[in-house]
């Protein structure tokens, strides 16, 4: 019975690994990533827009009717994209949407998934050569790399190619790592527990030197944002991407994942020498776009709109934490401006952001 499937000792297990992950800012940020479980015909994932580390103090998991998702994902169904109609609504009293992933979840036949934009994971896979990168230090691993695509429908279809597919990654059989181009890690297994000690291994084998950023300029910050609408990042962290000349480099190529445009916006907006953030803000309303969330100040360090979402904490300190992860001078693939486009007019991530501010 569906009911009863909370109080499964797996279903549990799965609580307390998605708390864990979402606790860890090198592996989840803000509303990202998401778990599931498949418990009979059911599958159990994420809720759209929440956060992994609540999943003990609030309800986030949304249960879904598998074999119809299946057939519609088989069948091109577009229905399949939101997987709305799928959820099983007696057992979804606050009327969450599943995950934008949840084809993913569905698509792969293991019964426990766990999806992260682990740091070191992103650090590698925006590299234009990421798959052979990735060989040596995935060797122990049966893992299959997947070039970007917009996550959601997209993404599974590619997965589901990926599967059979022994020159995408190394290993035989449906693998259970999967590296997701510009975007983050999957690992499958059949317990929770098996899939914990996966993301251990994986992420660890995965792991990036990082640079140390010189310390921020917080006196010269606080200048510029008083009498603004900026104000400073609580995270320290942040303010790597402005202080360190490689990262900054990095940061000026343009968006290089999903939820850094999501949050923060198409790429980075980095002031002119003198520039204020008013000057910023109004330099970026000539050219047609809005305020800024948050505002890059070489050398000096990072400001964010005060009247930010929740996510953007996260996801800026997430930028510094993956740009000191990349070498300088390294070839990257960056989101083409079609793609981010298609991110930030998609219903289902704006809805997505709407629930983080």
């Amino acid at each position: 019975m569906i009911a009863s499937d909370r109080n499964h000792p797996e279903f549990k297990a799965l609580l307390d690994l998605s708390v864990s992950a979402g606790s860890d800012p090198a592996l989840v940020q803000a509303a990202g990533g998401n778990t599931s479980i498949k418990l009979g015909k059911t599958l159990w994932i994420k809720a759209s827009g929440t956060w992994l580390m609540n999943a003990l103090s609030d309800d986030i998991m949304v249960p879904v009717s598998l074999e119809p998702l299946l057939q519609a994902l088989n069948s091109n169904d577009p229905a399949a994209e939101r997987a709305q109609e799928f959820v099983i609504a007696e057992h979804n009293p606050k009327g969450l949407r599943p995950s934008i992933e949840t084809t993913v979840h569905a698509a792969l036949p293991q019964r426990v998934v766990v999806h992260v934009h682990c740091i070191n994971t992103i650090a590698i896979a925006v590299h234009a050569n990421a798959q052979q990168m990735l060989a040596p230090l995935l060797a122990d691993f049966n893992w299959r790399y997947v070039p970007y695509v917009k996550p959601g429908l997209s993404l599974s279809r590619s997965i589901v190619e990926s599967l059979s597919d022994s020159s995408c990654g190394g290993g035989s059989g449906a693998p259970d790592v999967i590296i997701l181009g510009n975007h983050g890690l999957v690992v499958a297994a059949e317990t929770v527990a098996n899939a914990e000690q996966l993301l251990v291994r994986v992420s660890r084998a995965l792991q990036q030197p990082a640079r140390n950023a010189p310390a921020a300029d917080l006196n010269a910050l606080q200048h510029l944002a008083a009498e603004s609408d900026y104000c400073l990042p609580s995270q320290v962290e942040a303010h790597g991407v402005a202080s360190d000349e490689a990262s900054l480099s990095i940061a000026r190529g343009g968006s290089l994942y999903p939820d850094h445009v999501i949050f923060l916006g198409e790429g980075s907006v980095i002031a002119l020498q003198g520039e204020s953030p008013d000057d910023v803000t109004n330099r970026e309303r000539a050219n047609g776009k809005p305020p800024p969330v948050s505002i890059v100040f070489p050398g000096l360090g990072v400001l964010l709109r005060k009247d930010s979402g929740n996510g953007v904490e996260e996801l800026a300190r997430c930028l510094s934490d993956v740009c000191c992860r990349i070498p300088a001078g390294a070839d990257l693939n960056y989101l083409s401006p079609a793609q981010n486009h298609e991110l930030l007019n998609w219903d289902a991530e704006k809805y997505r952001q709407s629930l983080n501010h």
